[in-house]
């Protein structure tokens, strides 16, 4: 299996990013942080800052499962202007690799890029219109899977969301193994 990558830019939101990489780990998936940045330190949209796994450079992420997007303002704005977040986003949509994203980062990046088109997608209330503008299927719904693609709606829904990548590279066991360890 390869790595998972979780892509953080300055104003992600906190509980999205870091309770999914916990998750993963958890569920002894290999998952990765990388900042867009050009240090590997990044600032969430709360203050608080973490030290990434290392910087993003889509030649590196050739091994990508899944690309993983956290969401928050302007995070997920931040992701969207990044040029390499964009080339390997496309990369890892070309060659039919998975990507999850959460809150608002399925509509201001996913639906941008063109990557939600005809997909049943969800994210942050008011980020509908985002969506549909790039051709999602818009859900009410907590977390989403539609083929290689997983949306999520904002927070609260961080650890359904991780769990859900997990059952998606791993298998509802393990899923069911790590909700259960944290007492869910």
């Amino acid at each position: 299996m390869g790595k998972t990558y979780v892509i953080l830019a300055d104003g992600f939101e906190e509980i999205e990013a870091l309770a999914t990489v916990d998750l993963l780990r958890r569920a002894g998936i290999d998952t990765v942080t990388l900042s867009i940045n050009k240090t590997t330190a990044v600032r969430g949209s709360h203050g608080i800052e973490v030290a990434a796994d290392g910087i993003i450079n889509p030649a590196e992420m050739t091994d990508a499962e899944m690309i993983v997007l956290p969401g928050g303002m302007p995070g997920a704005a931040n992701l969207v202007d990044c040029a390499e977040v964009v080339e390997a986003l496309l990369a890892q949509h070309k060659k039919g690799g998975r990507i999850a994203a959460i809150c608002a980062a399925p509509a201001v990046v996913l639906a941008q890029l063109g990557l939600l088109e005809g997909k049943h997608a969800t994210a942050y209330p008011g980020f509908e219109e985002g969506l549909e503008a790039g051709g999602a299927i818009v859900k009410n719904q907590r977390v989403v899977k539609d083929g290689h693609i997983i949306t999520a709606n904002g927070p609260s829904s961080a650890v359904p969301f991780a769990l859900t990548i997990i059952e998606t590279l791993k298998n509802q066991e393990t899923a069911d193994a790590v909700a259960a360890q944290i007492l869910l």
